[in-house]
């Protein structure tokens, strides 16, 4: 970036994207009036009435209800719907969809009511409204690539917001439409976010956002959103590439027109009729090149394309003859995306030729119609047919197939207990950097996997039952190993056999697809759960009964619902198979149940029963003998009596946590917080030295007493970082104990900082604040 400055490259920026998206951006602090004028000029482009009330009334009721409102980069804050209306326009969407743009943030933001709208726009407009309204504040990522590094509480809040967004889709898609070009217009305007916001809005926006919008098929979406992520993920990257690309541009650009004159001269003599035009790849297609084949840009070829249209199939096979007829082709660069169409239904040929220069350069060539389903998605399918009375009607999508991949995730949802299983499927499958192969059944159909697939892949993709039951392969008429890598173009029989006692768990280490890794773990869920269910059910019994808890009380559907809600089972057979098998603990279920049993059934205490228990009190004084153990760390420890009580060094554990004891050998009651690796790998034998323990009412307003405490930071490393750290917790007023710090080799520094504090409050106000430190991923306190 020697030869430019930001703002020069931010325009060649700008000006390459306007080239590559499609979709107009508009220019920062444009007035509302001039916004509404371009919106409903783009609206009569292709809708064929020329009524646009359902939007004018729309736009009148969102300026109202928004006046006085501003966003953080000073404008208006109407400037947002509008823009949002223009790209939902740009995409051709019906008015409704439109109407829904601009109305998408009155819900959250002013004080208007989901009734209201219902009454002034009708059920279409005020669902699409609440479904968006619904997704607005669901985080659906962390800044966080390590899984270890994750809180599982937050992960399982991202997985549930996850499941409310497909659910949101499956009900309308327009959901997610509006919402793409709610994300679009807010990528745009990043720049007036702060570092800490711009890192987690492009993270999200990467990993959900730009995936989303590819495998509904709109690229014109897609694109912009993964180089608008690219330019605040990896800046570096982003504007060095934007710079090596602007060094060459006129000497590329004169190339590719004269390969378009050429192409065109040639198409011309053959009697097709086309439209023909060179185009740019985008940066973050170039940035994934050089990523998955370890590439400088320099190595990278094919920086462009020339793009094809034509009226029918036949023409496209017609110049695709022409072109290597006239161009010699690279071999193994030829792909048939007409004849095996990708999973968002996008057709097309694609050949890279070697130019007149000896440069290589990609054509593509597709029918117009496949070109409106490539830049328009399942956005292409909201066509319009005009009736008699001139009036325009919306037709429903009828291409089930669009939708595959939705019904897949949602056939996931139900299939899947396990929010954090779901969670990384879908990441898996969402993975922007992936690739696929086609391969064949041996009756011609095609099966478009992930890349780096094996046989195992490929049975469970033409069916569960297959996949289980198969025990070998064949390709192209060879026997294979099980973990065969498949090649584009392989012919794959499964072999199968009655007798197979299903899959091994070896294969979830082999296996690249996500739906065959979710069929694996279903089967070992389902051969198991039976198992599993019986051992829970009496893990929880046996705990109820060691605890003078009558199981029979606690175990009903409003307390069962209380554990499903909060550890996200789908149903009560999911939980008892988890503590089955170990995945939770026994005495976390019992006495969640058992505190939910005692707020409903409060015993109410009389005058009498205050003086008996006096009276006992004083009497076992008399005696020698305390009711409970009170130690001066404030813990209460239930049947036990004159025992040493102590923290332990492995969860450290503060007021405010959930607590039990361990009795030790020879020093006396170990007290753990319940979340405690430690306790919860107890073998079966030891659980039985779990004691109940709870903080007694003075530890929790004592603001004298100090526990001790730490937390891991994990962070991007760089200078000043732990000065950055020290200074949080000297604002807060907190002693560090101890600090301890290390830096993998990918950059990522982990700070363990050890420290004395009063209680969990103190802790959450702490946590919250070194999450906003410039480059931190993620704050957690140590489990043992």
């Amino acid at each position: 970036m020697a030869d430019y400055s930001t703002e020069e490259l931010e325009k060649m920026a700008d000006k390459f994207r306007s080239d590559t998206s499609g979709i107009r951006g508009t220019k920062d602090f444009t007035s509302p009036e001039e916004l509404y004028e371009e919106l409903k000029s783009e609206i009569k482009k292709y809708h064929p009435s020329a009524d646009t009330s359902l939007v004018d009334k729309a736009y009148k009721v969102a300026y109202d209800a928004h006046k006085g409102q501003v966003r953080k980069s000073g404008e208006p804050y109407i400037i947002h719907p509008l823009c949002v209306a223009i790209i939902l326009a740009e995409l051709e969407l019906d008015k409704e969809t439109i109407a829904a743009g601009l109305l998408h943030d009155v819900l959250e933001d002013t004080i208007m009511t989901e009734d209201e709208l219902r009454a002034e726009f009708g059920d279409d407009v005020a669902h699409l409204v609440d479904g968006v309204t619904k997704l607005k504040h669901l985080h659906l990522t962390d800044n966080t690539k390590d899984p270890k590094d994750k809180n599982a509480d937050r992960l399982e809040m991202q997985a549930e917001n996850l499941r409310k967004m497909f659910l949101a889709m499956a009900k309308d898609i327009r959901v997610i439409m509006i919402k793409l070009a709610d994300r679009l217009h807010n990528m745009r305007t990043l720049k007036y976010q702060s570092k800490e916001a711009q890192q987690r809005i492009a993270r999200e926006t990467q990993d959900i956002y730009c995936p989303i919008a590819q495998r509904l098929g709109i690229s014109k979406i897609k694109i912009e959103l993964e180089d608008l992520s690219m330019k605040y993920l990896y800046p570096d990257a982003y504007y060095d590439l934007v710079e090596k690309i602007a060094l060459r541009k006129n000497e590329r650009d004169t190339y590719i027109q004269g390969l378009v004159n050429d192409v065109k001269k040639y198409v011309a003599e053959a009697g097709i009729k086309a439209d023909i035009y060179g185009r740019a790849k985008h940066f973050f297609s170039i940035y994934k090149k050089m990523v998955n084949q370890d590439k400088t840009i320099d190595q990278i070829y094919d920086l462009f394309a020339i793009r094809i249209l034509v009226d029918s199939i036949p023409d496209c096979y017609a110049v695709l003859g022409i072109m290597h007829e006239k161009y010699k082709p690279i071999p193994g660069r030829f792909k048939d995306y007409i004849a095996m169409p990708k999973q968002n239904m996008y057709q097309s040929l694609h050949t890279t030729l070697i130019g007149p220069s000896g440069q290589p350069f990609e054509i593509q060539i597709r029918t117009y119609e496949m070109h409106r389903t490539a830049e328009y998605g399942i956005a292409a399918h909201w066509k319009y047919k005009e009736a008699n009375n001139g009036n325009a009607t919306a037709t429903t999508v009828t291409e089930e197939e669009k939708l595959s991949w939705l019904r897949q995730i949602l056939e996931w949802q139900q299939d899947m207990s396990d929010n954090k299983e779901f969670m990384s499927l879908l990441k898996s499958d969402l993975d922007l950097f992936s690739d696929n192969v086609f391969a064949f059944t041996p009756s011609g159909d095609v099966k478009n996997l992930p890349k780096g697939s094996t046989p195992i892949d490929f049975a469970y993709s033409i069916h569960s039952a297959v996949g289980n039951k198969m025990v070998g392969a064949k390709v192209n008429g060879k026997l294979v190993p099980i973990d065969y890598v498949i090649k584009n173009g392989d012919q794959i029989e499964v072999i199968t056999s009655q007798n197979s006692k299903g899959p091994s768990r070896d294969w979830l280490k082999i296996v690249k697809s996500t739906q065959a890794k979710n069929k694996i773990n279903q089967w070992f869920r389902s051969e198991l759960k039976e198992e599993n269910i019986l051992h829970g059910k009496e893990l929880i019994a046996n705990y109820a009964k060691a605890h003078g808890i009558n199981f029979s009380d606690i175990n009903k559907p409003e307390y069962q619902e209380k554990i499903r809600r909060k550890y996200g089972f789908h149903d009560w057979n999911s939980c008892l198979a988890t503590v089955g098998h170990g995945g939770l603990k026994e005495s976390q279920v019992v006495n969640r149940m058992y505190d939910e049993y005692k707020k409903d059934h409060i015993v109410p205490v009389t005058d009498a029963d205050i003086l008996e228990n006096i009276s006992e009190k004083q009497q076992q004084q008399a005696q020698g003998q305390q009711p409970e153990h009170k130690s001066k760390s404030g813990i209460v420890v239930h049947g036990l009596y004159d025992v040493a009580v102590h923290f332990s060094k492995c969860c450290n554990p503060v007021p405010g946590d959930e607590i039990v004891g361990f009795v030790t050998r020879g020093r006396g009651i170990s007290i753990h917080r319940t979340d405690c690796v430690n306790i919860m790998n107890l073998s079966k034998i030891e659980k039985d030295r779990l004691i109940e323990a709870e903080w007694q009412d003075t530890a929790l307003t004592d603001n004298n007493a100090e526990y001790q405490a730490d937390l891991k930071i994990y962070s991007h490393d760089r200078p000043g970082l732990l000065v950055d750290v020290s200074r949080v917790f000297t604002e807060k007023e907190i002693n560090i104990s101890g600090i301890q710090s290390k830096t993998s080799k990918q950059g990522i520094a982990t700070i363990e900082v050890f420290f004395n504090i009063k209680g969990r409050a103190q802790i959450s106000s702490l946590v919250e604040k070194l999450r906003q430190i410039e480059s931190v991923i993620d704050v957690e306190r140590t489990t043992g």
